[in-house]
C-alpha cells in the first residue's frame, strides 16, 4: 500500500487497482489526474477538507467511486451522493478495509459550533483522525499527524501521538504555518513518536511511503 501526501489534509492510498482519496479540500491542488479512484474520505464538512470543485475533479475521471463522510459532510455537500459513516463502521471498498472511529471535531473555540468529524482506519494500518485527537481502539502501524490549526495546541499533539504510538509518524495538515513552523512542530512529533518506539518521516506534497 502506498501513501502519498498532497497538500494540507489530503492524501492519496494505492493498492492494487484502487485509489483511495482522503479530505481533497481547498487548500490541495486541483486533483485531476487520479484514476482508479473506488472512494474519496471526507472526515469533515470544513472547506479545508473538501469543496463541491475538487469532488467534481476527481468523479470526472472516477465516476463510480463512493463518497464516505460523516451527517456533517452529508448535509454540506447536498450536491453529491454521500454515504454517512459513523464510530464503528466497517466496510470494504475496492481494495481497502475501512474502519471509522469518533464522531467530533476538535473544540476550536467555545462561540464556534463543534462540528461532526470521523477517523479512518485503512487495512487495520494507517490511521488518519481528521481534526480531533480521536485514539482508536486497535494499534497503529503509520499516522498521520496534524501539526497546524485554529484548533490545535502542540503539547496536545504530542499526548496524541504519545497515546496512539504509532510505529511509523509523518506530519499533515499544517498549510497554516510557516516553514518555521512545520520545522518546530515536526520536531517535536519525531520526539513523540520515538519515545513510543516509533519512526517519524516529512513529506512533502507529490511524496509517498510505502506501508
Amino acid at each position: 500500500m502506498k501513501i502519498t501526501k498532497f497538500e494540507h489534509a489530503c492524501m492519496v492510498i494505492q493498492k492494487g487497482t484502487s485509489s483511495l482519496i482522503i479530505d481533497p479540500g481547498a487548500f490541495t491542488t486541483p486533483l485531476t489526474d487520479i484514476t482508479g479512484v473506488v472512494a474519496i474520505v471526507i472526515t469533515h464538512e470544513h472547506a479545508d477538507h473538501w469543496t463541491p470543485e475538487q469532488l467534481k475533479r476527481i468523479l470526472e475521471r472516477n465516476p463510480d467511486a463512493r463518497i464516505l463522510g460523516p451527517g456533517g459532510v452529508v448535509a454540506a455537500a447536498t450536491d453529491f451522493a454521500v454515504e454517512r459513516v459513523t464510530h464503528g463502521d466497517e466496510l470494504e471498498v475496492g481494495d481497502f478495509r475501512l474502519s471509522f472511529f469518533g464522531e467530533k471535531h476538535a473544540v476550536i473555540h467555545e462561540s464556534i459550533p463543534v462540528v461532526d468529524n470521523v477517523a479512518v482506519l485503512v487495512d487495520e494500518s494507517f490511521y488518519y483522525a481528521g481534526d480531533s485527537y480521536t485514539v482508536p481502539s486497535v494499534p497503529v502501524q503509520t499516522l498521520a499527524v496534524p501539526i497546524g490549526a485554529p484548533w490545535l495546541k502542540i503539547g496536545e499533539a504530542m499526548d496524541y501521538v504519545l497515546a496512539v504510538a504509532p510505529r511509523r509518524s509523518f506530519p499533515v495538515h499544517e498549510a497554516v504555518l510557516s516553514q518555521i513552523g512545520k520545522t518546530m512542530a515536526g520536531e517535536r512529533i519525531e520526539t513523540v513518536t520515538r519515545l513510543g518506539g516509533g519512526e517519524f518521516v516529512t513529506l512533502a506534497a507529490g511524496q509517498s511511503i510505502d506501508v
